[in-house]
């Protein structure tokens, strides 16, 4: 889909590599082959974990080129450790960021913060977040009670999920009917070892 996209957008795809579970700690002949080919940007689909396996690596081989992921990425500072320089650039989507400037946002990383050791929260602490109050519109929409049937309930709760907009700390949400989310992305940039909005 990234490549149809693409070409319809007028971006030149030059090289496509994948990995397996399996292969998932070596990227060498991948990034050879995107050094190779002469790419600017490269677009990792992935969680945070292989990215900052990819991100070492690339140091190592030498690809100066700018890394653009999606909302897995959120996290790979932490992931990189004493390395975190080397995510330094890379840009990503995410329904998060923990410097945003409205209350909801503010009011969620403070308390996080205040739990967890001063951590910023990333997008998956705050889309845990987020599915608990889901889940409590969706029980009250569907006027839920403890003694339906778990078939009933789960019935209940399909329909309802198309009916409600939630106003969480990753955006306003709803559901189609095929359980897709409709939220908006939010741009980030890695600088100076944290999360920025771009």
């Amino acid at each position: 889909k990234f490549s149809a996209e693409a070409d319809v957008k007028g971006v030149n795809v030059v090289t496509a590599q994948a990995f397996t579970k399996d292969s998932a700690t070596d990227f060498t002949v991948q990034l050879q082959k995107i050094k190779e080919s002469g790419a600017d940007l490269v677009f990792l689909p992935v969680y945070y974990e292989p990215a900052a396996l990819i991100l070492t690596q690339a140091e190592k081989a030498g690809l100066n080129v700018d890394f653009f992921g999606c909302d897995g990425l959120d996290g790979v500072i932490a992931q990189l450790g004493g390395d975190a320089e080397l995510a330094e650039g890379v840009m990503l989507l995410t329904p998060f960021a923990a410097d945003a400037e409205d209350e909801k946002t503010q009011t969620f990383t403070a308390a996080y913060k205040a739990a967890y050791n001063n951590e910023i929260p990333t997008q998956f602490a705050a889309d845990a977040y987020d599915a608990i109050y889901i889940i409590k519109a969706a029980i009250e929409k569907a006027g839920a009670t403890p003694d339906m049937s778990v078939s009933d309930l789960c019935e209940a709760l399909k329909t309802a999920m198309t009916e409600i907009t939630v106003d969480g700390v990753t955006g306003s949400m709803t559901w189609s009917a095929d359980g897709e989310p409709t939220k908006e992305p939010k741009a980030m940039i890695i600088k100076d070892g944290a999360y920025s909005a771009l």
